[in-house]
């Protein structure tokens, strides 16, 4: 760090200053790291939830899937798979968490109105569909989850540096500096007190020896 370490009053104000400001930025910066902590803890725990629901909602709608291929087939289970409308039902937003945008996905879920005839399919088949209608949700849950914890642990990253920069770098580098011209102003109060010392000595001493002198000259003249 780049600081003008001359020792004057003036330069030790400034650093004074700015130690100041760097010890304010250092108590902030841990602050949010700590939250940032809090929030990336509370998106695992619910990362793990969601993740949990949706392996056992997976099992559930391929066995629902498998039941309807054995029903029906499975070329035409799989031809009645294509008559169901794409869902594109998805808005991503994003909010801020101390300074880190996250998602914040939205679906609008529709009414379940099955394309394929009810004649030619199975009760399975339309268990499948609803299984992987939530099946659909939880991914779009996790997703959303697992996007804002990465991009959390960024900005954790990147907090953790600037704290451990303020830290072991800046914090110690001022410190010293400022003891540096600390030490050196108060060597220069020293010096100059012992010249005022001795200034004063020796104008006592000029002013002791012309009293004499003026004294002498009036003993002289009476």
């Amino acid at each position: 760090m780049d600081v003008n370490n001359a020792p004057t009053k003036g330069n030790l104000q400034q650093i004074q200053k700015t130690l100041r400001l760097s010890r304010n930025g250092y108590d902030l910066m841990d602050r949010k790291r700590l939250i940032l902590m809090n929030e990336i803890t509370s998106l695992i725990k619910e990362a793990n939830k969601v993740q949990s629901d949706l392996d056992e909602a997976m099992k559930d709608a391929y066995a629902a899937l498998q039941r309807a291929s054995v029903d029906l087939g499975i070329l035409d289970a799989y031809n009645a798979a294509l008559d169901i409308e794409e869902d594109d039902d998805v808005t991503i937003q994003v909010r801020s968490i101390m300074g880190s945008e996250v998602p914040n996905i939205k679906h609008e879920a529709h009414s379940l109105k099955p394309a394929y005839a009810f004649s030619s399919t199975s009760a399975n088949l339309d268990e499948a569909r609803i299984a992987f209608e939530k099946v659909k949700e939880l991914q779009i849950q996790l997703a959303q989850v697992e996007n804002a914890a990465y991009r959390l642990a960024n900005n954790i990253q990147k907090t953790q540096k600037r704290v451990n920069a303020l830290q072991n770098i800046t914090i110690p580098e001022l410190e010293a500096v400022e003891k540096e011209i600390n030490s050196a102003l108060e060597e220069k109060e020293r010096e100059e007190f012992i010249r005022l010392k001795v200034v004063k000595r020796i104008l006592g001493n000029k002013v002791k020896a012309k009293a004499a002198e003026i004294q002498n000259e009036l003993q002289a003249n009476a």
